[in-house]
Parts: C-alpha cells; structure tokens; sequence
C-alpha cells in the first residue's frame, strides 16, 4: 500500500503487514511516520512524535 508524504507528496510504501504504532519514513525527504490505523486495508499515518533524551530523571 501506498501514501504521499505530506511534506514533499513523495510516496511512502507502507508494508502489508504494517501494525499500528509502528514507524515508517520518507525515502526522498525522510520524514517518519507513525501508522496509526489498520482495518481491512485502509491505512492512516501521523507525523511521529520525536523522542527526547531520557536521562535517567
């Protein structure tokens, strides 16, 4: 399954087997997605949030 990017409406290939919550990027720009949903072949993607460090706090 394909998706355009957001950012620059490159195509983003998304596996078929592609579980929510898992990452995917842009391969001409590289901006990470976060799959969101998946039911019966119908994907959504959301920018994934960037993880700060963790310094042990």
């Amino acid at each position: 399954m394909d998706k355009k990017c957001s950012d620059c409406d490159g195509t983003i290939v998304i596996p078929d087997d592609a579980l929510s919550g898992e990452i995917v990027s842009c391969p001409d720009c590289g901006l990470e997605y976060e799959v969101a949903k998946t039911r019966s072949n119908s994907v959504e993607l959301k920018p994934a949030e960037p993880v700060g460090e963790d310094w042990g706090e």
